[in-house]
C-alpha cells in the first residue's frame, strides 16, 4: 500500500474538523474523495502534505509514519500536493513557477526530464515559458499548478478541487490529463466536487460527511449507489 490513513482525527483548535479518518491509496491507483462543503476533504490532503497535523491517529508512506514531518520533507520523500485555487505565482512567469516545483532536485539532468514529462502533458505550457502566470486564463493555470507538483517527480500526487471554476471543455481536458498521468504511472489522490467526473476517473472512492468516511468502495460500484446518485449525482 503507498499510503494509509489509520484513524486520523485533525482538529483547528477545540472543534474537530475530521474524525476517525482511515483510507488505502493503493499504488498506481487513482482513489477520490468525494462530499459536500466541509466534509474534511482538503483538510484530509492538507494532513497528507504535512500543513496540519493529526491529534490522533498515524499517516503511513510506503510504510513508514510521515507523522509530524514538515512539509518539504514529504514532498522531498515523493508526495506533491496542488492545491485548491491553483496557488500559482502570478508575478514569475510559467518556467518559474514550473522551476519552484523542481527546488528539491539537484541534478540539471533530472530536471531536464521533469520538465520533458511536463511539456509533453501541458504543450500548451511550453508554447508559454515566459508568459507571467497572472496573466494566464484558469485552466492555464491549472495546468501550471500540475506541472509544477510533477517537477518534484512525485510518486503521489494530491490534486485538490483540479476543475474548479473551469469550463466544462476545460474540465474534460484538465480529466484526460488526470488520466494520462496516472496512465503514466503515478498514484493520485483526488478531491473533486464534480463527483461524477471523480468516479469516472477513479478506480476507488471514499464519501466523506462531517469529518467521517461514510461510505467507501469500487468508483463503479459508488456510481450505481442509489444515496450517492440521488445526493452527489443528481440522479434519481
Amino acid at each position: 500500500m503507498l499510503l494509509e490513513l489509520r484513524n486520523t482525527s485533525v482538529f483547528y483548535g477545540k472543534v474537530r474538523a475530521t474524525s476517525s479518518v482511515s483510507i488505502l491509496v493503493p499504488q498506481g491507483q487513482i482513489v477520490t474523495l468525494i462530499g459536500s462543503n466541509g466534509a474534511g476533504k482538503s483538510t484530509t490532503l492538507r494532513m497528507i502534505s504535512g500543513l496540519v497535523h493529526p491529534q490522533e491517529g498515524d499517516v503511513l508512506f510506503e510504510g513508514q509514519s510521515i507523522l509530524g514531518l514538515p512539509p518539504e520533507k514529504i514532498t522531498g520523500i515523493g508526495i506533491a500536493h496542488v492545491p485548491e485555487g491553483r496557488r500559482v505565482f502570478p508575478q514569475m512567469t510559467v518556467m518559474e513557477n514550473l522551476e519552484m516545483g523542481a527546488y528539491l532536485r539537484s541534478e540539471s539532468k533530472e530536471m531536464a526530464q521533469n520538465l520533458d514529462l511536463v511539456f509533453s502533458h501541458f504543450p500548451r505550457l511550453k508554447e508559454r515559458v515566459g508568459q507571467y502566470a497572472g496573466t494566464m486564463s484558469g485552466g492555464e493555470q491549472q495546468m501550471l499548478a500540475m506541472g509544477r507538483a510533477l517537477m518534484s517527480n512525485p510518486k503521489l500526487i494530491l490534486m485538490d478541487e483540479p476543475t474548479l471554476g473551469l469550463s466544462p471543455i476545460m474540465c474534460q481536458e484538465i480529466a484526460g490529463i488526470i488520466k494520462k498521468i496516472n496512465g503514466n504511472g503515478r498514484t493520485i489522490v483526488l478531491v473533486e466536487q464534480n463527483a461524477r467526473l471523480a468516479l469516472a476517473l477513479a478506480h476507488c472512492g471514499y464519501v466523506m460527511d462531517t469529518g467521517e468516511v461514510v461510505i467507501e468502495g469500487a468508483a463503479d460500484k459508488l456510481r450505481e449507489d442509489g444515496d450517492i446518485q440521488k445526493t452527489y449525482l443528481g440522479l434519481g
